[in-house]
């Protein structure tokens, strides 16, 4: 017989609906008092109000009236409370998984002068204030189409037939569109060893604090001394808050023996646009010359620094997608590499989890004071961590942040943490790093490649067209209809998990060979092939 709820741990007291459900039907020796829609939860017990709700066997939330037993929990009847946190209670040892499998492989990346290895050889075009934007954007529309790298325009290639139909007197709705065959991953010809020019448009630079721009300073620096980039151009006005001088000691603290190309051009002080527009293409395309040197060489795993996030979670992501990309987690941590799990909005309620599992009370002390904070900053304007779920979150299953984050904090998988990361830290050691990001995709993805991330996965259970310009972006879908319905930008889909088709293990393995594969350049994302380059600095406001 088809399984068509689950309870995740024993201790729990609501159930997870894997398909639709209709009222009167009897679930486990419940009769249902409501429809339950899929992957939503309902009561296996009645709820007097204040009474606490159980998930992963935490609290996800309390009844805010009474609730019967086999009657649907939505946010009409629960409100948001979370499990309290206190001090570290150690764990000092965790069940490594089985290693065998992966000991001795190998994948194929770039070497840099620091140690690190790349999975990827970009050169990165970077503004130090928005004043500057539109001067790397001619610099963009001067190089991707001459040297190979744009994409062949499918949409404006769509508009141009459309106007033709249109000339020709033809039926518009009746216009079908015949694509061409494009240039999707945008490799270049000269230089078949750079896999792309990445241009890091922003807002920040000047105008805001000055706090703003120092941490911009730094998360540059992430980017530009990241072993997936080969070498950098970058463009300043002069007189911006952003000053070069505090992106070079930022850049200094990351890669005190920096010794990529790096060109600077101050518009200020060579005065003419035209003469810093035409040094600056020049001397890229001389650098461009020499990072094509670079070859991908053998590289054992434990270089592989893995990035995790969620994004368009659903009520599946936490018992499908993240678990399983946490025991992908949990082998490389065991193989001597490292995993950053970042949002700490989605970290509230499973504190205490964390904590105990840091290697030491500094460590505990740390993720304290930043968790704090940022909670702190949130209720200052009047928000808080309980306000994160988004709509789409909420309308599948979702209802308050302490059921997402208990679901999301699964990404980690079950490693000690060894380091705890405030933004634009760089993850150095081996393991599991805490990374403080809000859980804004976008904003999330670009903190997890400034500290380091050097790939990337993505779960999620609506779907979200969203990538890094230097970091790989896997994206794992927690259900087989999203996958199937947006196979454009999903990856691989752990959807089997529901179905009984693979194990949280078998598929984690799975993950870490398309991991494997994806550094070796043998696989492209697509996020990559789509040309998903989202680059949103984070500015320490309350983003949640």
């Amino acid at each position: 017989m088809k399984t068509t709820v689950i309870k995740i741990n024993p201790t729990d007291n609501v159930y997870v609906a894997l398909t639709d459900l209709k009222k009167g039907e009897i679930v486990n020796g419940i009769e249902l008092q409501t429809d339950v829609p899929v992957k939503h939860k309902f009561a296996e017990t009645d709820f007097a109000p204040g009474d606490l709700l159980k998930m992963y066997g935490l609290t996800i939330g309390k009844a805010s009236q009474p609730i019967r037993k086999g009657e649907h929990i939505t946010t009409f009847n629960v409100k948001h409370v979370a499990e309290s946190y206190s001090q570290r209670h150690p764990v000092s040892t965790w069940n490594k998984p089985d290693i065998s499998k992966f000991e001795n492989r190998t994948f194929q990346g770039f070497h840099r002068p620091d140690g690190r290895v790349g999975t990827a050889n970009y050169w990165v075009v970077v503004p130090m204030v928005f004043c500057e934007n539109q001067n790397v954007e001619v610099i963009k529309n001067a190089l991707l189409k001459e040297l190979g790298y744009a994409p062949t325009d499918k949409y404006r290639n769509f508009t141009q037939s459309l106007i033709t139909a249109f000339k020709n007197g033809e039926n518009l709705e009746e216009f079908v569109f015949e694509e061409q065959e494009t240039n999707a991953e945008g490799k270049g010809l000269l230089f078949p060893n750079i896999d792309g020019i990445k241009f890091l448009t922003h807002t920040g630079g000047c105008g805001g604090t000055r706090e703003d721009s120092q941490i911009l300073c730094q998360l540059l620096a992430g980017y530009i001394a990241h072993p997936n980039v080969a070498g950098a151009t970058i463009l300043s006005l002069g007189c911006q808050n952003a000053q070069v001088k505090i992106f070079q000691e930022a850049l200094q603290k990351v890669d005190p023996n920096f010794s990529k190309p790096l060109y600077i051009f101050d518009q200020q002080a060579i005065g003419n646009e035209d003469e810093m527009l035409q040094k600056a293409i020049k001397q890229t395309f001389a650098g461009l010359i020499s990072a094509n040197r670079n070859i991908r060489r053998p590289a054992s795993l434990q270089h592989l620094t893995l990035g995790v996030e969620c994004g368009g979670s659903d009520g599946f992501s936490g018992i499908s997608a993240n678990p399983s990309v946490g025991f992908c987690a949990d082998l490389l941590s065991a193989l001597g590499g490292k995993v950053i799990l970042a949002e700490f909005p989605e970290l509230c309620g499973v504190e205490q989890e964390l904590i105990n599992r840091c290697i030491s009370d500094d460590l505990a002390e740390k993720f304290l004071t930043i968790q704090n904070a940022y909670a702190k900053s949130a209720e200052a304007v009047g928000s808080g961590f309980d306000m994160n779920p988004s709509p789409g979150n909420i309308k599948d299953g979702l209802i308050t942040d302490a059921m997402k984050s208990a679901g999301a904090a699964k990404k980690g998988g079950n490693s000690l943490v060894s380091d705890v990361l405030d933004y634009t830290e760089q993850a150095s050691k081996p393991g599991l790093n805490l990374l403080c990001t809000p859980g804004n995709d976008a904003e999330c993805t670009t903190g997890l490649a400034g500290s380091g991330a050097n790939i990337i996965m993505f779960t999620t259970g609506l779907g979200n067209p969203m990538g890094n310009p230097i970091c790989p972006v896997l994206k794992i879908s927690s259900n087989t209809a999203l996958s199937e319905k947006m196979s454009d930008i999903i990856d691989i889909n752990a959807g089997l998990v529901i179905t009984g088709e693979k194990t949280i293990e078998e598929m984690g393995t799975d993950l870490l060979e398309l991991c494997i594969k994806t550094a070796s350049g043998e696989y492209k994302p697509k996020a990559v092939l789509l040309g998903h380059d989202d680059f949103i600095p984070w500015k320490r406001g309350v983003s949640l």
